[in-house]
């Protein structure tokens, strides 16, 4: 398995003036699902201060976005690369760089065809083939066309990014002032809530449940519990991500808190066996939040959240 070069320029230490964003994705965005980057700064080591969101509403946008003057580092909530087993399977080129190309000029109807004819020749429970990253970071595999369609937000993301001429740590050299990282907001909200729902597309399934584990989620990030690192927020921010239930800003948000750790460490955290095909994903390190779990909100105060909401 190649190894990513590790001879990346150590991460500035949080004091620098970059500015930090986390982006959450769609490969098809519109006024109902946009973009959306939550853009932040530190307020102090240790304390990041969201300061507002941006929303792309059309690729163009994501494009322009993209090409914005740095310094600024950000993740982005889509994968880099697909599994080595899949593209070893399907005789794609075996570099990074000639299968990002490869899957750019196939078409959306090819690639659902040929994933679901590789699923169908593999047996139940492990039809997809996954990245040596998704396991810890509990990520979806990069060829999964639905339920997420995150093999959609790789086909419309890493174009745009190479495109942009924007650095890939490990992956593709670029501006070394416009850095983009793959972040995985999932992984964040489960070390912080455990398996709990707190987002749905679907308005029917926007429930007290998911606003309270919203409401849970907004709280430990304002109080530090993922590795020590603080979400600043006005009570303005702080009411219109708990009243997010898509959950876009709040992933963005999510993401930020990442770009915001990998910001801290040296070669923003990119692990020393990160694969050179398959990619990496910020702090999918297996450490989890780095700290004690929240104590679970008592009865009482759940069953008053819920009264409020219906």
């Amino acid at each position: 398995m190649p190894v990513m070069n590790r001879a990346e320029p150590a991460a500035p230490t949080a004091s620098d003036a970059r500015a930090l964003a986390g982006v959450d994705f769609t490969s098809a965005p519109r006024r109902g699902k946009p973009v959306v980057w939550a853009w932040g700064h530190w307020q102090r080591p240790g304390l990041l201060k969201l300061e507002r969101f941006e929303e792309n509403v059309s690729a163009d946008e994501f494009a322009q976005a993209l090409r914005r003057p740095g310094p600024w580092l950000a993740a982005f909530d889509l994968p880099f690369g697909l599994p080595r087993e899949l593209v070893a399977t399907l005789g794609w080129p075996g570099d990074w760089a000639g299968c990002m190309t490869h899957y750019a000029g196939l078409t959306r109807k090819a690639i659902v065809e040929t994933f679901a004819a590789f699923c169908d020749a593999r047996p139940v429970g492990g039809k997809f083939a996954h990245r040596a990253c998704d396991g810890p970071a509990g990520s979806s595999s990069s060829m999964k066309w639905v339920n997420p369609p995150v093999a959609f937000m790789l086909y419309a993301g890493v174009p745009a990014l190479l495109a942009a001429g924007v650095h890939l740590p490990g992956l593709a050299d670029g501006d070394p002032t416009r850095v983009a990282l793959e972040g995985y907001p999932g992984m964040v909200a489960r070390a912080l809530i455990d398996r709990r729902s707190y987002k749905s597309d679907t308005r029917s399934q926007q429930t007290a449940d998911r606003l309270i584990a919203r409401k849970d989620l907004v709280d430990a990030l304002e109080q530090g519990r993922w590795r020590g690192l603080r979400l600043k927020l006005t009570h303005a921010q702080r009411d219109e991500l708990v009243a997010d239930a898509q959950g876009d800003k709040l992933d963005a948000a999510l993401c930020l808190l990442l770009a915001g750790w990998a910001d801290t460490q040296a070669g923003w955290g990119m692990p020393a066996d990160a694969d050179a095909f398959e990619g990496w994903i910020v702090a999918a390190d297996g450490q989890g939040a780095g700290l004690p779990p929240p104590a679970p909100a008592a009865k009482g105060k759940r069953a008053a959240v819920k009264a409020r909401v219906r």
